[in-house]
Protein backbone atom coordinates (compact mmCIF):
# COMPACT_ATOMS: atom_id res chain seq x y z
CA UNK A 1 0.00 0.00 0.00
CA UNK A 2 1.12 3.53 -0.62
CA UNK A 3 1.11 6.23 2.06
CA UNK A 4 -2.22 7.68 0.95
CA UNK A 5 -3.95 4.29 1.17
CA UNK A 6 -2.56 3.71 4.66
CA UNK A 7 -3.69 7.17 5.70
CA UNK A 8 -7.20 6.45 4.42
CA UNK A 9 -7.35 3.24 6.44
CA UNK A 10 -6.15 5.07 9.55
CA UNK A 11 -8.96 7.59 9.13
CA UNK A 12 -11.52 4.78 8.79
CA UNK A 13 -10.11 2.98 11.84
CA UNK A 14 -10.22 6.14 13.94
CA UNK A 15 -13.85 6.63 12.97
CA UNK A 16 -14.52 3.03 13.99
CA UNK A 17 -12.91 3.71 17.37
CA UNK A 18 -15.04 6.83 17.84
CA UNK A 19 -18.20 4.88 17.06
CA UNK A 20 -17.22 2.04 19.41
CA UNK A 21 -16.75 4.56 22.20
CA UNK A 22 -20.02 6.30 21.35
CA UNK A 23 -21.82 2.96 21.55
CA UNK A 24 -20.42 2.05 24.96
CA UNK A 25 -20.87 5.56 26.37
CA UNK A 26 -24.47 5.81 25.14
CA UNK A 27 -25.31 2.41 26.64
CA UNK A 28 -23.43 2.99 29.87
CA UNK A 29 -22.07 -0.52 29.37
CA UNK A 30 -19.96 -2.56 27.00
CA UNK A 31 -16.39 -3.53 26.21
CA UNK A 32 -14.23 -0.64 24.97
CA UNK A 33 -10.72 -2.05 25.55
CA UNK A 34 -10.88 -5.01 23.20
CA UNK A 35 -13.01 -3.09 20.71
CA UNK A 36 -10.28 -0.48 20.33
CA UNK A 37 -7.52 -3.10 20.02
CA UNK A 38 -9.23 -4.88 17.14
CA UNK A 39 -10.42 -1.81 15.20
CA UNK A 40 -7.54 -1.81 12.70
CA UNK A 41 -8.02 -5.46 11.75
CA UNK A 42 -11.75 -5.00 11.22
CA UNK A 43 -11.13 -1.83 9.24
CA UNK A 44 -8.67 -3.52 6.90
CA UNK A 45 -10.97 -6.48 6.30
CA UNK A 46 -14.11 -4.45 5.56
CA UNK A 47 -12.48 -1.55 3.74
CA UNK A 48 -9.90 -3.34 1.64
CA UNK A 49 -9.97 -7.10 1.75
CA UNK A 50 -13.30 -8.84 2.00
CA UNK A 51 -15.60 -9.41 -0.94
CA UNK A 52 -18.78 -8.03 0.59
CA UNK A 53 -21.55 -5.66 -0.48
CA UNK A 54 -23.79 -3.73 1.94
CA UNK A 55 -26.63 -3.90 -0.60
CA UNK A 56 -26.34 -7.68 -0.96
CA UNK A 57 -25.08 -8.71 2.46
CA UNK A 58 -26.28 -12.31 2.22
CA UNK A 59 -24.79 -13.08 -1.19
CA UNK A 60 -23.80 -16.74 -1.11
CA UNK A 61 -20.44 -16.01 -2.73
CA UNK A 62 -19.38 -13.32 -0.25
CA UNK A 63 -16.44 -13.61 2.11
CA UNK A 64 -17.44 -14.24 5.72
CA UNK A 65 -16.28 -12.82 9.05
CA UNK A 66 -17.00 -14.29 12.47
CA UNK A 67 -16.23 -12.11 15.48
CA UNK A 68 -15.62 -14.97 17.88
CA UNK A 69 -14.88 -12.45 20.66
CA UNK A 70 -18.47 -11.27 20.32
CA UNK A 71 -18.41 -8.93 23.32
CA UNK A 72 -16.36 -6.54 21.15
CA UNK A 73 -19.40 -5.89 18.98
CA UNK A 74 -18.99 -2.08 19.32
CA UNK A 75 -15.98 -2.32 16.99
CA UNK A 76 -17.81 -4.63 14.59
CA UNK A 77 -20.81 -2.30 14.46
CA UNK A 78 -18.48 0.64 13.91
CA UNK A 79 -16.69 -1.16 11.06
CA UNK A 80 -20.02 -2.14 9.48
CA UNK A 81 -21.32 1.41 9.76
CA UNK A 82 -18.11 2.82 8.28
CA UNK A 83 -18.49 0.37 5.37
CA UNK A 84 -22.12 1.32 4.73
CA UNK A 85 -23.91 -1.71 6.20
CA UNK A 86 -25.87 0.29 8.78
CA UNK A 87 -26.58 3.96 9.57
CA UNK A 88 -23.93 5.60 11.72
CA UNK A 89 -26.60 7.41 13.72
CA UNK A 90 -27.89 4.05 14.99
CA UNK A 91 -24.65 3.42 16.88
CA UNK A 92 -25.86 5.51 19.81
CA UNK A 93 -28.76 3.07 20.32
CA UNK A 94 -26.33 0.28 21.27
CA UNK A 95 -27.72 -2.01 23.99
CA UNK A 96 -30.94 0.00 24.30
CA UNK A 97 -33.99 -2.16 24.87
CA UNK A 98 -35.61 -1.34 21.51
CA UNK A 99 -32.40 -1.37 19.44
CA UNK A 100 -31.27 -4.00 16.95
CA UNK A 101 -27.66 -3.33 18.00
CA UNK A 102 -27.37 -5.45 21.10
CA UNK A 103 -24.33 -6.34 23.20
CA UNK A 104 -23.42 -9.31 21.03
CA UNK A 105 -23.71 -9.61 17.24
CA UNK A 106 -27.03 -10.86 15.86
CA UNK A 107 -26.93 -12.33 12.37
CA UNK A 108 -30.72 -12.10 12.05
CA UNK A 109 -31.04 -8.48 13.07
CA UNK A 110 -27.89 -6.71 11.86
CA UNK A 111 -27.05 -6.27 8.18
CA UNK A 112 -23.60 -7.67 7.49
CA UNK A 113 -23.23 -9.86 10.57
CA UNK A 114 -22.41 -13.41 9.43
CA UNK A 115 -22.69 -15.21 12.78
CA UNK A 116 -24.33 -14.57 16.13
CA UNK A 117 -21.59 -14.83 18.75
CA UNK A 118 -21.14 -14.26 22.44
CA UNK A 119 -20.29 -17.46 24.27
CA UNK A 120 -16.51 -17.47 23.93
CA UNK A 121 -14.91 -20.29 21.99
CA UNK A 122 -17.88 -21.00 19.75
CA UNK A 123 -17.29 -18.51 16.94
CA UNK A 124 -14.21 -20.24 15.57
CA UNK A 125 -16.19 -23.47 15.31
CA UNK A 126 -18.85 -21.69 13.26
CA UNK A 127 -16.12 -20.27 11.02
CA UNK A 128 -14.84 -23.82 10.52
CA UNK A 129 -18.28 -24.87 9.32
CA UNK A 130 -18.43 -22.01 6.84
CA UNK A 131 -14.98 -22.82 5.49
CA UNK A 132 -15.77 -26.53 5.17
CA UNK A 133 -19.04 -25.68 3.40
CA UNK A 134 -17.10 -23.62 0.87
CA UNK A 135 -14.83 -26.59 0.21
CA UNK A 136 -17.74 -28.98 -0.19
CA UNK A 137 -19.63 -26.59 -2.47
CA UNK A 138 -16.50 -25.73 -4.46
CA UNK A 139 -16.89 -22.03 -3.64
CA UNK A 140 -13.95 -19.62 -3.59
CA UNK A 141 -15.03 -17.36 -0.74
CA UNK A 142 -12.74 -16.97 2.25
CA UNK A 143 -13.64 -17.06 5.93
CA UNK A 144 -12.10 -14.83 8.58
CA UNK A 145 -12.45 -15.24 12.33
CA UNK A 146 -11.27 -12.98 15.13
CA UNK A 147 -10.41 -14.51 18.49
CA UNK A 148 -9.41 -12.92 21.77
CA UNK A 149 -6.35 -14.06 23.73
CA UNK A 150 -8.43 -14.68 26.84
CA UNK A 151 -10.87 -16.61 24.67
CA UNK A 152 -8.30 -19.23 23.73
CA UNK A 153 -8.39 -20.45 27.32
CA UNK A 154 -11.61 -22.15 26.19
CA UNK A 155 -11.14 -25.80 25.29
CA UNK A 156 -13.49 -25.56 22.33
CA UNK A 157 -10.98 -23.33 20.56
CA UNK A 158 -8.47 -26.16 20.51
CA UNK A 159 -11.05 -28.67 19.31
CA UNK A 160 -11.79 -26.23 16.50
CA UNK A 161 -8.08 -25.82 15.78
CA UNK A 162 -7.75 -29.59 15.43
CA UNK A 163 -10.83 -29.73 13.17
CA UNK A 164 -9.56 -26.96 10.87
CA UNK A 165 -6.21 -28.65 10.42
CA UNK A 166 -7.74 -32.09 9.90
CA UNK A 167 -9.99 -30.81 7.10
CA UNK A 168 -7.18 -28.70 5.60
CA UNK A 169 -9.21 -25.49 5.73
CA UNK A 170 -6.75 -23.29 3.85
CA UNK A 171 -9.64 -20.90 3.08
CA UNK A 172 -9.84 -20.04 6.79
CA UNK A 173 -7.77 -17.24 8.32
CA UNK A 174 -8.08 -16.56 12.03
CA UNK A 175 -6.78 -13.41 13.68
CA UNK A 176 -5.87 -13.59 17.34
CA UNK A 177 -6.15 -10.19 19.02
CA UNK A 178 -3.23 -10.56 21.42
CA UNK A 179 -3.51 -7.54 23.71
CA UNK A 180 -2.39 -9.54 26.74
CA UNK A 181 -5.27 -8.57 29.01
CA UNK A 182 -8.64 -10.09 29.87
CA UNK A 183 -11.30 -9.12 32.39
CA UNK A 184 -9.35 -10.58 35.32
CA UNK A 185 -5.97 -9.16 34.29
CA UNK A 186 -2.87 -10.39 32.48
CA UNK A 187 -3.69 -13.50 30.42
CA UNK A 188 -0.41 -15.12 31.44
CA UNK A 189 -1.44 -14.88 35.09
CA UNK A 190 -5.08 -15.94 34.69
CA UNK A 191 -4.48 -19.05 32.55
CA UNK A 192 -1.29 -18.75 30.54
CA UNK A 193 -1.95 -19.57 26.84
CA UNK A 194 1.60 -18.89 25.66
CA UNK A 195 3.48 -19.75 23.54
CA UNK A 196 0.48 -19.26 21.29
CA UNK A 197 2.37 -19.51 18.03
CA UNK A 198 4.02 -22.81 18.93
CA UNK A 199 0.73 -24.31 20.08
CA UNK A 200 -1.10 -23.49 16.85
CA UNK A 201 1.87 -24.71 14.83
CA UNK A 202 1.68 -27.99 16.77
CA UNK A 203 -1.96 -28.23 15.66
CA UNK A 204 -0.68 -27.88 12.06
CA UNK A 205 -1.65 -24.27 11.45
CA UNK A 206 0.45 -21.80 9.52
CA UNK A 207 1.24 -18.93 11.91
CA UNK A 208 2.16 -15.32 11.07
CA UNK A 209 3.18 -12.78 13.72
CA UNK A 210 2.31 -9.12 13.16
CA UNK A 211 1.71 -5.74 14.78
CA UNK A 212 -2.09 -5.44 14.90
CA UNK A 213 -1.91 -1.69 14.31
CA UNK A 214 0.33 -1.71 11.22
CA UNK A 215 -1.81 -1.85 8.07
CA UNK A 216 1.09 -2.90 5.85
CA UNK A 217 1.78 -5.86 8.14
CA UNK A 218 -1.92 -6.76 8.21
CA UNK A 219 -2.05 -6.69 4.41
CA UNK A 220 1.12 -8.74 4.01
CA UNK A 221 -0.18 -11.38 6.43
CA UNK A 222 -3.55 -11.64 4.70
CA UNK A 223 -1.86 -12.00 1.32
CA UNK A 224 0.53 -14.64 2.68
CA UNK A 225 -2.40 -16.59 4.11
CA UNK A 226 -3.91 -16.83 0.64
CA UNK A 227 -0.79 -18.61 -0.64
CA UNK A 228 -0.87 -21.33 2.05
CA UNK A 229 -2.29 -24.62 0.85
CA UNK A 230 -3.48 -27.57 2.90
CA UNK A 231 -3.70 -25.87 6.31
CA UNK A 232 -5.46 -22.94 8.01
CA UNK A 233 -3.62 -19.75 8.97
CA UNK A 234 -3.47 -17.97 12.30
CA UNK A 235 -2.41 -14.32 12.24
CA UNK A 236 -1.12 -13.65 15.75
CA UNK A 237 -1.63 -9.90 16.04
CA UNK A 238 0.12 -8.15 18.94
CA UNK A 239 -2.18 -5.33 19.93
CA UNK A 240 -2.75 -2.68 22.57
CA UNK A 241 -5.91 -2.91 24.62
CA UNK A 242 -7.65 0.46 24.51
CA UNK A 243 -5.56 1.55 21.50
CA UNK A 244 -5.93 5.24 20.67
CA UNK A 245 -7.16 6.50 24.05
CA UNK A 246 -4.33 7.38 26.40
CA UNK A 247 -5.96 6.47 29.70
CA UNK A 248 -7.39 3.21 28.36
CA UNK A 249 -4.25 1.78 26.76
CA UNK A 250 -2.95 -1.39 28.43
CA UNK A 251 -5.44 -1.07 31.29
CA UNK A 252 -7.38 -4.25 32.12
CA UNK A 253 -9.99 -2.16 33.94
CA UNK A 254 -11.30 -0.94 30.59
CA UNK A 255 -12.12 -4.45 29.44
CA UNK A 256 -15.79 -4.06 30.31
CA UNK A 257 -16.42 -0.56 31.68
CA UNK A 258 -18.10 2.48 30.16
CA UNK A 259 -16.50 5.93 30.33
CA UNK A 260 -18.31 8.75 32.09
CA UNK A 261 -19.02 12.00 30.23
CA UNK A 262 -15.68 13.60 31.05
CA UNK A 263 -13.75 10.47 30.06
CA UNK A 264 -15.78 10.07 26.87
CA UNK A 265 -15.18 13.65 25.83
CA UNK A 266 -11.45 13.27 26.50
CA UNK A 267 -11.32 10.08 24.41
CA UNK A 268 -13.15 11.70 21.48
CA UNK A 269 -10.91 14.75 21.74
CA UNK A 270 -7.79 12.57 21.51
CA UNK A 271 -9.13 10.72 18.48
CA UNK A 272 -10.21 13.95 16.79
CA UNK A 273 -6.74 15.35 17.37
CA UNK A 274 -5.26 12.26 15.71
CA UNK A 275 -7.60 12.72 12.74
CA UNK A 276 -6.46 16.32 12.43
CA UNK A 277 -2.83 15.19 12.46
CA UNK A 278 -3.56 12.70 9.67
CA UNK A 279 -5.07 15.41 7.52
CA UNK A 280 -1.90 17.53 7.59
CA UNK A 281 0.48 14.67 6.80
Amino acid sequence: MNAEQVKELKVHATNVRKMALEAVYSAGAGHPGGSLSVADILTYLYQKEMRVNPKDAKNLDRDRLVLSKGHCSPALYGALAEAGFLPKEDIKTFRHADSYLQGHPDMKGVNGVDMSTGSLGQGISAANGMALAAKMDKKDYRVYAILGDGEIEEGQVWEAAMFAAHYKLDNLTAFLDFNGLQIDGDVTEVMNPTPIDKKFEAFNWHVILIDAHDFNQIEAAVEEAKTIKGKPTLILAKSIKGKGVSYMENQAGWHGAAPNQEQYEQAVSELDRYLAELEVR
